[in-house]
Formats: structure tokens, sequence, C-alpha cells
């Protein structure tokens, strides 16, 4: 039986072995060095240093792109209004033009007039200019054709 002890005593202390050496492979397995460390930290700042900067360009330019779309957005509805008052101011034109001067002197027909240099002067805040067409080339960036000439076609 002392033989059988013996060999249950040896495959004890075989396990205890590999099993401390188990521990220890365990144990072995080493840590990063400080400046492995301080490596791994600076790389890892600087990915986010990158991505910082990159995310405020971003959001830099998505503002200006912003800030672009709104100034259209406000000429584009500015430019929609004159388009509109345009033949309003015209038939002004027109009106006052062939008033008969009798009725030229009467003070409702000043106050017409006052409202016709008040959208005037609106037009002018706008930076709405008056296009000398008469006696021009056609020029079509400025000018619309609004009718032809039947002479041309000598009909």
């Amino acid at each position: 039986m002392s033989e059988e002890k013996l060999n249950e005593d040896i495959l004890t202390a075989k396990s205890d072995i590999v099993e401390e050496e188990q521990v220890e492979e365990a144990e072995v397995v080493e840590e990063p060095s400080v400046e492995e460390q301080l490596a791994a930290v600076k790389e890892e700042a600087a990915k986010n240093m990158d991505s910082f900067l990159r995310a405020q360009a971003e959001l830099s330019n998505a503002r200006k792109r912003f800030e672009k779309q709104q100034a259209q957005v406000y000429n584009n509805a500015n430019a929609d209004l004159v388009m509109k008052l345009l033949p309003v101011l015209d038939d002004f034109e027109r009106a006052t033009a062939s008033v008969p001067e009798n009725i030229s002197a009467d003070s409702w027909f000043e106050g017409i007039e006052l409202v016709q240099r008040k959208l005037f002067g609106i037009l002018e805040n706008l930076n709405v200019k008056e296009i000398e067409a008469v006696g021009q080339p056609f020029d079509p960036n400025f000018h619309d054709a609004l009718a032809g000439s039947l002479d041309l076609f000598h009909i």
C-alpha cells in the first residue's frame, strides 16, 4: 500500500506542479511599460483631437450652408414680391401719366402720387433698379420679350 500511496503522492505532486506552472504562465503576461502606455494614450488623444476637429469643421460648414440657404430664401421671397408689385407700379405710372390737368391739381391725386413714390422707395431699399431698355439692344439676361414686330414676317 505504501507503493500506492507513493504513486498517489507523485500524481498529486505532478498535478500541483502543472497547476503552479499554469499560474506562473498566467502571471508571466507582461504589462506594457510606462513608455508603451504613454504612446498608446498619446495615439488615442491624437485620434480624439482629430475627431473633434472634424466635427467642429462639419458644424461650421453646416452653419455656413444654413446661413447661405437662409439668405437665398430671403432673396427669392423678395424677388417674388417685387415681380408681383411691378405690374401694379406700371399701372400706377400709366394712370398718373394720363390724368387730365384739372384732376392732377386735386389733393386726392397727390395722395395717389405719394403712394406711388412710397412704392418706388420700397423698391429702391430692396436695391431694385430700373433697366433702360428703350433704344438698347435686346439682352435676354435683363429684358423680357413681350411681343415681336409683325413687319419682320411680312404677313
